[in-house]
């Protein structure tokens, strides 16, 4: 294992009626910019448990975020935060209205010109301000780490950014929120997940035992609730377990002490940024195509987990490793998840070379647990994805 910290500053309240503790949490003379996506939490109850919770506060809303968090839109955004001298944000929605946060925490406090330049120049952030989470779509992870990621439209462009500023003060996790889910992204928020776990473990072994085994459980306990979540998101105890999952799945907890790869999610950016396909819909395209691409460098990892998440106890490590990529993916079609570009889109023909491109100019030359991946690389996985 690797020399690591462990610094996660994010309290956490997790349970059934947790939101209504929601006032106790934020300076009482806060001045509150209350964030949320589409509306949703004003049909399914969340919105007036938190304006309940926020009774007393100065409290102004904003709406909208989209769920891939737009930068012209958050740009709108931070223009409400520094003309009403807001002091204090709460995110409530999933990981894409916690992202657009992040980025208006970053942004709020920025000195530069253009609150994109965080992004394209990786401006680490290393305060800003602050603001907490009721979390109502369990998926990112964004609840409890200091990372995310926003898109811009007009230039076709997903980028990453974040640092210690960009913690959550806290966060409410909440499973009963889960009931009033969409099918559909009940199906991201595990493939999310799931992914993320993959991100952190799917490399080569450098004997943390302990580590591997926190991953393989996270994995596991996903793949145990799923059916019970998929056919009803009020079961409470599954929700609750769902929920954990995801947040302990990118809370940087699992990553600490072994290498990492996040390829996949380089490339799966891409193509949300390109077709507008869902976050994790474009991961579970790339990831089998990484793995078979990848493979003479990933299968002792590959068997190892085909015999502790799947559990397949037959056969050698390369067919062990094989069919643990076959399980991925018939896990993902159990969910209804596709996992070819094609499925999603008639317009795939050029976007390896594309995305080739736009690595190249960035200077993207080696991703993976290696470093190695150049745009070179990228063109054949992304092939292979079609």
């Amino acid at each position: 294992m690797l020399n690591f910290e462990f610094k996660n500053p994010t309290k956490i309240l997790f349970g059934k009626g947790q939101i209504e503790n929601l006032g106790k949490e934020i300076p009482k003379d806060a001045k509150v910019l209350v964030l949320y996506g589409g509306g949703s939490i004003k049909q399914n109850g969340i919105y007036d448990q938190v304006m309940k919770a926020l009774n007393g506060f100065e409290v102004l809303e904003f709406g909208g975020i989209p769920a891939n968090p737009e930068y012209a839109i958050l740009m709108d955004a931070l223009k409400v935060i520094k003309e009403e001298k807001i002091t204090y944000m709460l995110a409530v929605g999933g990981g894409s209205v916690i992202d657009g946060v992040k980025f208006l925490s970053a942004a709020a406090l920025y000195e530069g010109d253009s609150p994109w330049d965080i992004l394209t120049k990786n401006i680490r952030t290393e305060v800003g301000l602050p603001f907490g989470t009721v979390l109502t779509l369990p998926a990112t992870g964004s609840e409890m780490n200091s990372g995310s990621v926003i898109t811009r439209k007009e230039t076709q462009e997903k980028l990453a950014m974040g640092g210690p500023g960009l913690f959550p003060v806290f966060s409410i996790l909440d499973p009963q929120v889960v009931q009033s889910i969409p099918e559909r992204q009940l199906a991201n928020g595990i493939t999310d997940a799931f992914t993320h776990v993959l991100e952190q473990y799917m490399t080569y072994p450098v004997q943390a035992l302990l580590q591997d085994r926190f991953a393989e459980s996270i994995m596991q306990t996903l793949v145990e609730v799923a059916p019970r979540i998929m056919k009803n998101p009020a079961d409470y105890e599954a929700a609750a377990n769902f929920m954990w999952s995801c947040t302990m799945a990118l809370n940087g907890l699992i990553q600490k002490g072994v290498p990492q790869d996040w390829a996949v999610h380089a490339m799966g950016h891409e193509l949300t940024a390109m077709f507008g396909i869902d976050h994790a819909r474009t991961l579970a395209v790339i990831l089998p195509s990484h793995y078979e691409y990848n493979f003479a460098a990933k299968s002792e990892k590959l068997a190892q987990y085909g015999q502790r998440v799947w559990g397949i106890t037959e056969g050698t490590t390369t067919g062990i490793a094989k069919e643990a990529i076959a399980k991925t993916v018939a896990f993902f079609h159990s969910l209804g998840i596709d996992t070819k570009l094609s499925d999603y889109t008639n317009a795939y023909e050029g976007t390896a070379q594309k995305i080739k491109t736009r690595f190249t100019e960035r200077g993207w030359l080696g991703l993976g647990e290696h470093k190695t991946l150049s745009p070179a690389d990228v063109e054949k996985i992304v092939e292979m994805s079609y």
